[in-house]
């Protein structure tokens, strides 16, 4: 299997996820965004068939959006001097499997090579969290990755904003 960026020269296949929001924006949309520099999506390939794909894009956690407890305890890894209003991250916009290679732990396997190729590129760029707007049918398998809940409740009646903090990663 092989991970290779969504260029636009590249020929999309056909990809079933189970989703149709999900499948819709890997055909229809994640060239565009590509293009746009809006996102940057991924494809992971098994013998030129898509097994899954992922895209990131820029994203923050703000103050303004978190309150309570949990911006507390995110403020509270910082020293004082370093204590701002909000804090770069990395959002992970799509995540997706193909229904073929579901129960194959791709999933799993795929997020962990995510983090570690964000981790081993921090001189590009810096941030210190992945976020994600989790599907509520996904939230369980952000959980088993290390993700924790960003809000006390839904975004909206089908997504729960969630977080890694990249420090959790050893070395």
């Amino acid at each position: 299997m092989e991970l290779i960026p969504l260029t636009r020269d590249y020929e999309l296949t056909a990809f079933d996820c189970g989703d149709d929001d999900l499948n819709a924006f890997l055909l229809n949309d994640a060239k565009k965004a590509v293009e746009l520099r809006i996102a940057n999506t991924f494809i992971l390939e098994d013998d030129g068939r898509i097994v899954a794909y992922f895209s990131l894009l820029n994203d923050r956690i703000s103050r303004n959006e978190i309150t309570g407890s949990r911006w507390k305890k995110i403020k509270s890894k910082f020293p004082v001097s370093k204590q701002f209003r909000s804090y770069p991250c990395i959002k992970i916009g799509r995540f997706a499997v193909s229904v073929d290679y579901r129960g194959k732990n791709i999933g799993r396997w795929l997020m962990s090579q995510l983090k570690e190729r964000l981790k081993a590129v921090q001189s590009l760029s810096a941030f210190r969290y992945i976020t994600v707007d989790a599907y509520l049918s996904a939230i369980s398998f952000y959980e088993k990755n290390g993700f924790v809940h960003l809000t006390k409740k839904e975004e909206d009646e089908h997504t729960r904003l969630m977080f890694f903090d990249m420090m959790d990663i050893a070395g």
